[in-house]
């Protein structure tokens, strides 16, 4: 394979084209896995019978009513599986419980003419409960000692001598939410079997491979008895990596046993209370600073709500510890992580994967800390950045740390910091009861799956006699326009016009064992691998072209569907006649391409090692207005730096950015998903079913003013035409936006207040946090002390003293304590 990252004379890469389906979408033309069944005759309807306990024993299962119902086909339970009945990677997800595990857990699925005969026999069967005991809080959970999976450590130094030996020290706890994929298509499967018994499976899943394995195994088949195929997703976010296979097994289930086609497809209802979520975590931690404020040691325990089973949580908590630091050198780290088990739905994949989770941790640590330390918060975060030289905590060099800074540098001088500073300063002073401030946060994100073996990737390339070109990969199309970069890589390696390359549906028949679209791997993995199978041909073209000019092949060039030689004005053919000839030359024009991820390295069981290709670096400015009657706020303006490498496509990585910033901007301060935890019959349900009850942002959430800019001249070697990843880093930039409220509640208090805010920061934890900086600085004044040591002092004290915020199940526990000298300060002044 040629270099990875160099790009010939006029490539399409780095165009600005617009998404190659974005007008189909707009207009409603796209067809989506649930449009399919208008092809299809007799197709029946699945819909599930959902368990109204959060745990509990089915003691008795009677479906003959349901059968009685007009309409209804056939009802599946257990019974009807021929294979292993079971929908997990982990063998922990039994497709037909016996045992309910979460309410809304489906225990039978229900086949009928309509959709509407198929929910109606559903109400009619009758089951039998014995209830459970059952953890639905995660901190109940952690009391409980309910815990599943492996219990990973990622160390380096020595946490409990750099933590005694640090200046000032501080301790406390945070707990915050999850929050649903809410993808616009929700989960959808449509199966039938063949006329030579083949199960097909259209479905609605970021990892074809896996859906055909657990399908086949489900059935009792081998993977090559069972196509699926994805021709697009309306969203995914994650939410489509793991938990599509069990809604696909169903469907081929219900097709295999009746002959007829089936589809399933999640009412919006359904799908909130059945599909799992972001995982929730609550942290504990202890952290240490010099005198200049510099890190010197963190110990944490963080632990994730991961639901009923396992899914994927042991990699998401692996990605968190990796990723705790986020752009922070700190000497000595010890941090353990855990994996609670409740009775709620199984947590799953979200764009991130765990990395939000453990960034916010260290965010919430520098934001908390950096008035007890009497130090801006933007300061302490310059002030700990990654330089060159220096490893994460699992020992992976941190590569082009210089580019870190630099972002830092460009998106303080975009955002006119110094200068929006002084007027947010003079808007405060004359706004008794409105106040203004503005948070600057980075990003570094490490890309490749952890799991080493998942990062590989194939595709299939086709040039047809007359110079166009078909493509099929192993990547799925969720709206990130990842089929519209793998259509410029493609039309950059063979020279030709993009819109002679057109790009087939996924399937698992023609690029067979791909990884899932996930880990914002998606255009390094798929792009390499289309661009090996582009070359393939190029060169067998270009031995044509050679013969033909008279020239060696390594001379031939191929520019925008014109093939020549170096030097050459007089003598040049259309890639569609070197096309044509080569056939009639008996030379192939179809190739296999493959792409391995090298250099990577990952031992799960130390947690050391290099898991990352590289790290994708940005930083963003968020500027907010906080009512202080109502805690309500305002984003003003929002300015990004982020690297992306070399851009396949810029639009579609501005997209990308704007829409990972908006995302991460709802987890943090919208996005609040709320279970009933009381005693009584309905415990464990999920309040929060619909967009009546869980928020979700929207235009008005969005920054009145915007500016996203891609840092420049960031060529990343080894990676697809110099690109870098850009699906889930920009969700983290959003740390801006919940850093910025943190600031604008503080400016309530007296200088120097340390504010503890809940995540999500909903209005009403945003007031809360207005409150209590209200109460110190009403202490603060009574006191008649203005002193800056005292104010930290008091602050540090009060801190000390705190129990809780309350916002429910993503409430912030919370209790900092303050070193011996801030304390000892705080008690004299008293």
């Amino acid at each position: 394979m040629k270099s990875l990252a160099e790009r010939p004379e006029n490539p399409v890469v780095g165009v600005t084209v617009a998404h190659e389906h974005g007008a189909e979408h707009a207009t409603g033309c796209a067809l989506y896995t649930d449009d399919l069944i208008v092809r299809h005759q007799n197709v029946l309807h699945a819909w599930p019978l959902q368990a109204p306990h959060a745990h509990a024993r089915v003691t008795s299962l009677d479906v003959a009513p349901a059968l009685e119902v007009p309409g209804v086909a056939r009802v599946l339970t257990a019974e009807d599986v021929p294979g292993i009945n079971d929908a997990g990677i982990k063998e922990d997800e039994p497709l037909f419980p016996s045992e309910v595990m979460f309410h809304g857990h489906a225990v039978c699925w229900v086949l009928g003419e309509s959709l509407e005969a198929a929910r109606l026999g559903a109400e009619t069967i009758k089951v039998e409960y014995e209830p459970l005991p059952s953890l639905i809080a995660l901190t109940e959970a952690i009391a409980a000692q309910s815990f599943q999976g492996r219990q990973p450590t990622v160390s380096r130094g020595d946490v409990e001598t750099g933590l005694a030996n640090g200046t000032h020290r501080f301790s406390g706890e945070i707990e915050f939410g999850g929050q649903e994929h809410f993808y616009l298509e929700t989960h959808a499967s449509f199966a039938y079997v063949d006329e030579g018994g083949q199960v097909f499976v259209q479905c609605s899943t970021q990892h074809p491979s896996e859906t055909q394995e657990i399908v086949a195994r489900v059935l009792g088949l081998d993977n090559h008895d069972v196509t699926v195929q994805c021709l697009r997703m309306g969203g995914g976010f994650g939410g489509k990596e793991m938990q599509p296979h069990g809604f696909a097994a169903i469907a081929a289930l219900g097709a295999t046993l009746t002959g007829r086609p089936v589809r399933l497809r999640l009412t919006r209802n359904q799908d909130i209370t059945i599909t799992g979520k972001r995982h929730p975590y609550h942290a504990s931690w202890d952290v240490s600073f010099d005198d200049d404020g510099r890190l010197q040691a963190l110990r944490a325990t963080v632990t994730s709500d991961g639901g009923w089973s396992l899914d994927l949580s042991e990699p998401v908590m692996q990605r968190t510890l990796c990723h705790i630091d986020n752009a922070y050198w700190i000497p000595h780290v010890e941090v353990h992580g855990r994996i609670a088990r409740t009775n709620k739905t199984s947590q799953t994949a979200f764009r991130g994967f765990g990395g939000p989770q453990g960034m916010l941790v260290i965010e919430d640590i520098l934001g908390r800390c950096a008035p007890l330390l009497g130090l801006d918060p933007t300061e302490l975060r310059a002030r700990n950045l990654y330089v060159p030289g220096q490893s994460t905590p699992y020992a992976q060099p941190v590569r082009h740390a210089e580019r870190l800074s630099e972002v830092w540098r460009q998106v303080h001088q975009r955002a006119d910091v110094r200068e929006r500073r002084a007027e947010i300063e003079d808007f405060n002073a004359t706004h008794p009861d409105t106040r203004r401030a503005l948070a600057v946060t980075p990003v570094k994100f490490g890309i490749s799956f952890n799991l080493t073996a998942f990062n590989q990737a194939g595709a299939l390339v086709h040039v047809y006699r007359d110079g166009s070109v078909l493509i099929n990969h192993g990547g799925t199309e969720m709206g990130q326009g990842l089929h519209t970069k793998m259509r410029q890589v493609a039309a950059t390696a063979l020279g030709v016009p993009l819109e002679t390359v057109r790009l087939a549906p996924t399937r698992t028949d023609k690029v067979p064992n791909t990884s899932a679209t996930a880990a914002s791997s998606g255009a390094d993995l798929n792009g390499g691998a289309v661009k090996n199978a582009c070359e393939q041909i190029r060169d067998r073209l270009a031995e044509v072209a050679a013969r033909t000019f008279n020239i060696h092949p390594d001379d031939v060039r191929f520019v925008d569907g014109t093939v020549t030689g170096i030097g050459f004005h007089d003598r040049q053919m259309s890639f569609a006649e070197l096309a044509h000839d080569a056939y009639f030359q008996r030379i192939s024009l179809w190739a296999a391409g493959y792409y391995r991820t090298e250099g990577l390295h990952w031992d799960a069981d130390r947690m050391q090692g290099e898991p990352f290709k590289y790290f994708s670096y940005g930083a963003s400015v968020s500027e907010v207005e906080v009512d202080g009657f109502t805690g309500a706020h305002r984003l003003l303006r929002t300015d990004i730096v982020h690297d992306v490498g070399d851009s396949l496509s810029p639009l579609i990585d501005i997209g990308q950015i704007e829409g990972g910033f908006v995302q991460g901007a709802g987890w943090l301060t919208l996005e609040d998903l709320r279970w009933d935890e009381s005693d009584g019959p309905s415990r464990g349900r999920l309040t929060t079913q619909a967009a009546s009850t869980y928020k979700l942002p929207s235009f008005s959430e969005m920054p009145e003013e915007f500016n996203v800019h891609l840092f420049e001249k960031a060529t990343e070697s080894g990676v697809v035409y110099g690109s870098k990843a850009v699906g889930e880093p920009p969700l983290m930039l959003a740390f801006s936006v919940r850093e910025a409220l943190r600031q604008a509640a503080a400016a309530f208090g007296p200088e120097g207040h340390s504010v503890l805010l809940a995540s999500p920061a909903t209005p009403e934890a945003v007031f809360w946090a207005v409150q209590d900086a209200r109460r110190a600085l009403a202490e603060c004044g009574a006191s008649g002390s203005r002193d800056a040591r005292w104010d930290r002092a008091a602050s540090s004290s009060a801190e000390a003293e705190a129990t809780a915020i309350a916002t429910g199940s993503a409430g912030e526990a919370t209790s900092a304590t303050a070193s011996e000298d801030v304390r000892d300060a705080a008690a004299t002044a008293r």
